[in-house]
């Protein structure tokens, strides 16, 4: 076995209406300012005011920022960090999904030592604790409430940079599945596979561990027994409650075990043609899970009872099983079947390998990659193939 480490510093507090206990978690910590980070839909909902109301209620004093976006740019990290210093705020909450949730990061980060978040792109450039964090998710599907990264738009050059670094960590994560009703149908959807890409990559991944295995398998049970009943229908609590505890799991097996080509490839679908992070990870997946299936060694079939419901043996299983379930997931839930579906062109496809090999993702992919692999990735993605 090989030897690892893991710490998990954060207070976690679980359950329908927990969104009400914020303001006593920050009375704990010694703040009286909030500065809520969120997005326009939230805001349109009624969400945001919401959250601020219950925190006024509470002698805590709010300001917002609700511009971000569904991919969100260096620019949109600046003005969200000026609103914020100008506010006087002393502490963050995120809420919403990985963008806002992105974006609170980063501004804290660059609230607290300055520069541009580009000047922390990469691993070990934070150099301290940031602004301190409450992240709220109102969608089931990234984790950022419990991963240690925040990744950001760079438009000058068509270029999604991750800023790494433990210190990213929010102090609290409140999970209440009642704010999941918020989400339409597409966007449960996308984000519900995103998180189960978390899960399955992070149980690939050649830097997993005993851990990381136990967080992701739990994920897939979570996210694989439940992502139907929670698409279909957002109010239903139980299964909600099950998709935000399963992405919270899968958001700490990648925080330490990181991810794969998946990853590595949708970011630049992303940057390029602007295609929401979890559509683009779901178009991929049975390509590259495809491509993967030459290093397995008996995960491949725990995946697929986790995702089918289905338990086979080990006889009656083979890799492209899992293939097809994966297909047929992306189709009950009305996700695109192939990149060219969603606007992607070939042109673009040499600039989106380069950076896709840029990524660390590419280093803890169980089958080793090189950048023709990546091209000839992209080019069945393209025809969903």
């Amino acid at each position: 076995m090989k030897n690892f480490t893991f710490s998990i510093p954060q207070n976690i507090v679980v359950g329908k209406g927990s969104i009400t206990k914020i303001p006593g978690l920050a009375k704990e910590m010694g703040l009286t300012h909030a500065f809520l980070i969120s997005g326009p839909h939230l805001n349109k909902m009624g969400v945001v005011s919401k959250c601020a109301e219950q925190l006024k209620k509470e002698g805590i004093l709010c300001d917002a920022f609700t511009e971000t976006e569904g991919n969100p740019s260096v620019e949109t990290v600046e003005k969200a960090t000026g609103a914020f210093v100008a506010s006087g705020a002393d502490f963050l909450v995120a809420l919403g999904g990985g963008s806002p949730m992105d974006v609170a990061k980063a501004v804290g980060v660059v609230a607290r030592y300055g520069g541009s978040i580009t000047d922390y792109e990469g691993g070990g450039k934070v150099p301290g604790p940031i602004v301190p964090l409450i992240a709220v998710p109102t969608t089931a599907g990234t984790g950022s409430e419990v991963t240690a990264f925040s990744v950001i738009t760079d438009h000058s050059r068509n270029y999604k940079l991750t800023v790494f670094s433990y210190e990213l960590l929010p102090s609290c994560a409140i999970l209440d599945a009642e704010l999941l009703g918020s989400a339409p149908a597409a966007v449960a959807a996308a984000c519900g596979i995103d998180a189960l890409v978390h899960a399955m990559e992070a149980y690939l991944s050649t830097a997993a561990s005993p851990f990381t295995d136990a967080m992701a398998e739990k994920a897939m049970e979570l996210i694989g027994g439940n992502i139907r009943r929670y698409a279909a229908n957002r109010g239903d609590t139980e299964a909600a409650e099950a998709m935000l505890i399963g992405s919270l799991f899968a958001g700490i097996a990648f925080s330490f075990a990181r991810l794969g080509d998946v990853h590595a490839m949708s970011h630049p679908v992303s940057a390029y043609f602007d295609v929401p992070h979890g559509v683009a990870n779901a178009i991929l997946l049975p390509t590259v899970v495809g491509f993967n299936a030459l290093a397995d060694h008996g995960k491949y079939r725990r995946i697929y009872n986790y995702i089918a419901q289905i338990p086979l043996s080990e006889s009656e299983f083979t890799p492209e099983l899992l293939v097809r379930e994966l297909r047929s997931l992306n189709a009950s839930l009305g996700i695109p079947s192939s990149l060219s579906e969603v606007g992607v062109t070939e042109d673009k496809f040499d600039a989106m390998a380069d950076d896709a090999m840029k990524s660390g993702n590419i280093a803890v992919n169980p089958r080793t990659t090189n950048k023709k692999d990546i091209l000839n990735l992209y080019q069945k993605a393209q025809k969903g193939l």
